[in-house]
This record gives structure tokens, sequence and C-alpha cells, in this order.
């Protein structure tokens, strides 16, 4: 037994030396290097067998010219100077994303068990690329077999508490694709801001997109700038993101809160609060509000039901996200109609009510074909019968969930939280915590509780970049890099393919691709300073 392990670690250690020799991130199943190089030059030619994997094709061009100023064309097979992207005929559907990756003196080979294994070798290829400008991009011949380990691989962005433009959100899908991400969770709606047109109700947005000022410092009632902030997607915007995302194999997924977080749309159209509160304002400060969803009025379901056919035309991936967190049950426990609902539907208390709440929603967000995700709080007070659980508030909610035979993806804010701050004493504004990207590159998001069958139900993981004090674009950069990098490695690779002392001489290299991008990112790991890259208008 010990010799058998033994050889496991020399087998990864030998795999990891060709891995820095090519500093790929994430790191990949399997690397042989051969001998030879291949030079890729403007005379080099894409072969591409149909539109589907010319996306890839279309990508790799994208970044060829933002970053060395040429692309190349499309052709037919030549006998030398190409790249190739095949994708396997499978009779069965493929298990997983994989590809193949072959780099020869004549020529590039991509080849996918799926479209989204052509993109992701096509990730592989650029990190291949050398990380300078202005010199010949020659790359190392080389046999690569590559396949996720997870099939959610998750990256969100609040965009409720500050709006962030089209352009910026594109940026994100395309830093997020870069890392073999493929999921984007994209959070739309909370107190601070509505952030999505609902046609049916139209001051959702000229209302709710807007609030009267924003809290700069950590207390509420202080430090508030009293600038109106505004901001929101029409639904031809989000078709363009969606759209934008899906070429990239990226699949967004929608969060819409309830029953709690509801303050912009309460302030939109007051009916849908319980009787007797109120008034109601798009919020100004951070933090856990009272005003709810009333769960006592059949109005406030057809309401929320409007909302989300709009919704699911705009988004036609699988899963729509409701939220179901942090919902206080003070107006609740008060209301005549709540509290005429718990006794009618025979229910406990009013954790039964917001259970209620949630299944309620899933019956017709199921009916509609599609599934929907929660915050680990839609576990209180019984789970909604084919609901998929995101675990923030550590790992417990995502074990109990798992023990149900319920649906996982792994979000502790411990371990993926990218709002909090980078090094202890960061000198930009953070909402609080910790999160070296040593840490995040030592999560593991198969707890131990789980046995094999229960371990099934993890489908991945995901980090959130809440942006309670992020207003400027180059500071959800700062915030995601070089983290992102490290999670990227968690979601992907191999288990025990991991080693942190041997991932970072890789991620010196990865700095250089974000010199190469002009992104900003944090230092700190590698120098043990507080220097980064200089963050315009930081708060």
């Amino acid at each position: 037994m010990k010799s058998f392990l033994f050889l496991t670690l020399l087998a990864a250690a030998g795999l990891q030396s060709f891995c820095q020799q090519l500093n790929i991130i994430p790191q990949p199943v399997s690397v042989k290097l051969n001998r030879g190089t291949f030079t890729i030059t403007n005379k080099t030619v894409f072969v591409v067998n149909d539109a589907e994997a010319g996306k890839s094709a279309d990508f790799f061009n994208a970044y060829l010219e933002n970053i060395y100023g040429f692309k190349l064309a499309k052709g037919s097979a030549q006998p030398g100077n190409y790249i190739k992207l095949v994708t396997k005929k499978n009779i069965e559907k493929p298990s997983s994303d994989a590809y193949n990756l072959v780099v020869a003196p004549m020529g590039v080979t991509i080849s996918g068990d799926t479209y989204s294994g052509i993109f992701y070798g096509i990730q592989t290829l650029i990190q291949l690329l050398p990380v300078t400008k202005n010199v010949s991009l020659k790359i190392p011949a080389v046999s690569i077999a590559d396949s996720p380990r997870f099939i959610y691989r998750g990256m969100m962005l609040d965009v409720g508490r500050h709006f962030f433009p089209v352009s910026v959100v594109k940026k994100y899908i395309d830093y997020i694709a870069l890392h073999k991400i493929n999921y984007f969770h994209w959070h739309l709606t909370d107190d601070q801001g509505w952030r999505i047109e609902i046609k049916k109700y139209p001051l959702l947005t000229e209302v709710g997109s807007t609030r009267n000022g924003t809290i700069i410092g950590h207390f509420p009632g202080t430090g508030n700038d009293h600038i109106k902030h505004s901001g929101f997607y029409t639904q031809d915007e989000i078709r363009e993101v969606v759209k934008y995302a899906a070429d990239r194999f990226i699949t967004v997924v929608p969060e819409i809160e309830m029953p709690g977080h509801a303050e912009a749309a309460l302030t939109s159209y007051p009916w849908l609060g319980c009787p007797g509160t109120g008034p109601y304002k798009v919020e100004e400060t951070w933090g856990v509000f009272n005003n709810v969803f009333c769960a006592g009025k059949d109005s406030t379901f057809q309401f929320l039901q409007n909302v989300l056919d709009e919704v699911l035309q705009l988004f036609p991936g699988p899963y729509i996200h409701v939220g179901g967190d942090e919902c206080p049950k003070n107006n609740w426990k008060l209301c005549p109609l709540c509290q005429a609902r718990i006794k009618a539907e025979g229910l406990k208390d009013e954790h039964g009510l917001q259970s209620y709440f949630i299944q309620r929603m899933e019956k017709y967000i199921n009916s509609k074909g599609r599934k929907m995700i929660g915050w680990d709080e839609i576990l209180e007070g019984g789970l909604a019968p084919n609901a998929t659980v995101m675990s923030w508030r550590g790992e417990q909610g995502g074990i109990d969930a798992a023990k149900q035979n319920h649906d996982v993806i792994m979000t502790p804010g411990g371990w993926v939280y990218f709002d909090h701050a980078q090094v202890q004493k960061d000198d930009s504004l953070t909402i609080g915590g910790y999160l070296p990207v040593e840490k995040v590159y030592g999560y593991e998001p198969i707890p131990k509780e789980l046995n094999t069958e229960q371990a099934k139900h993890v489908l991945g993981g995901q980090a959130n970049l809440w942006t309670e004090y992020i207003s400027d674009p180059s500071k959800i950069e700062y915030m995601i890099f070089p983290r992102m990098s490290a999670l990227s490695e968690v979601l992907w690779s191999p288990k025990n393919q991991r080693s942190w002392i041997l991932f970072k001489p890789r991620l010196k290299q990865q700095f250089k691709r974000y010199d190469l991008w002009k992104s900003s990112y944090s230092k700190a790991t590698l120098t043990n300073t507080l220097t980064r890259k200089k963050i315009k208008g930081k708060k």
C-alpha cells in the first residue's frame, strides 16, 4: 500500500513538473511534453467543422487580435500550419466535456467530446502562448488529455448593490471563460436595487432601480454620500449578455430574490407587502431588512409568477435562482393574512410558511420545465421537493441537502466569498473577513461527512462577489484575481493532483497573463506585502 501511494505521489509530481514548465491553470488531467514546437503566425489557418465549433475559433481569434494584433483565417485542411477543431461524434451522450489537445510541428489539433470540450481546449491553447507581446508565438509540442472534475463551476456577480454596465458584465464573462468556468450566476435584484426590466411591471425599474444614496462606511446611517445610484438592464441587453455567455459555453443563472431582500420591489409596488408595513424605500444601507413579500396574499404569488414568466423567456438555461435567504419573519408574525395562511395550510410556524412560499414557487418553476436553486435557508421548514441547494453558511446546508438526496452547489463563505479581503489589513474597504488565495486553493467541495452515493449530489462549487463595497470595475478584477485562478483548479483538476507548493510557481506566470490583460490583481500571496496594482476610484 505504501509503495502504491509513493508511486501515485511520484506520478502526480511528474505531471506537476510538466505543468510547471507549461504553466497551465487549471492543471490538466494528463500532460505529455513532446519534442519540437509549433509557431502560430498570421498564415496559420483555422480548420473548423461547423458553426458551433466556430465559436471557439472566434474566441481564440478575438484573443489573438486583442493581445497580439492579428487573427487567423478559416479554411480547409492543409499539410501544415493549421489549428484544427474536431468534435467527436459520440453514439452515446458524453459523460463530461473532455478534450484532447495535440501540438505537433505541423499544427494543432483539438478534439472535444462536446463543443464545450473544444472550447476548454482553446483555453489551454491560449495558456501555451507567450505572455509577452511582440514575440514569436512559438508553443511547445505537447499532448494533453483533460476533462473537468465537476459539472458545475460557477462565479457570481452581484449587480443589485452596485450596477455595472453590459460591457463590464461581458468582460467578467470573458474572465470566467478563460478559467474554464461554465456558470455565471447573475444576482439581479435586492433591497438596494432592481436591475432587470419586467415589461408587465415597469415601476420595478422606474422606481426600484434607483436609491437616493449609498453608505460608504461599515455602519448603517453613517457615511451616506446622498448621491443617487441607479441602473438596470433592458430585456434586449439581457438577451445580448445571455448570447454572449452562450457563445462561450457559459450558462447564465438569474437570481430573483424572494421572499426576502424585497425592499426595491416593495417600494415599486407597496401592495406586495404585509398590511400595516411600510413606508418602503430602496435601501441605501447594507444588511437584512424586515420588509419582505407578503406570503398571505395570492396576489403576491401571481406577481412573482408573472415576473418569472418574463425571466424564463430571457434565460434558457435549466436553473432559476430564487434566493430564499435572510428572510426575517417579524412582519409575518404580525400579519393577519400570513397567520391565516399558516392556519389554512396546517403549517407549524413562520418557518413552515417560508417553506410553503418556496415550494409553491418551485412547483411553478418546475411546471415550466426548469429547476429551482436557493440558498441554504430553503432547508428551514422543509426542503422543496426538487430544489438544488447553494450552501453558503458553511457546509452544513450542503451536507444536509445531499443526505436528503438533493443536488448541492458548495459556496461556503469562509472559502469562496471573494468580497472578503485578500490580506489581513487591506488598504481597500471590504465587507470584512479574510480569504487569502491559499485558503481558496485548499478548499475541497465534497465534505468528508458524505458517503460515496451522497457525494454524487455535489454538482460542484461557486465563488460569489458581493458588491456592497465594490463600485469600480478594476476593483472587481482585484477581488477575483488571483483567487479565481485557484478556484478554477479546485473545480476542474483531479483532487490528488493539487499541490499549493507547486501551484505557486504557475501563479507567478498567471500574474504575467493578468498584466497582459491589463487587469488589476492582488500580489499579496507571493510578496507578503500590501502591494497591488492601482485601483481607480477605490472605496
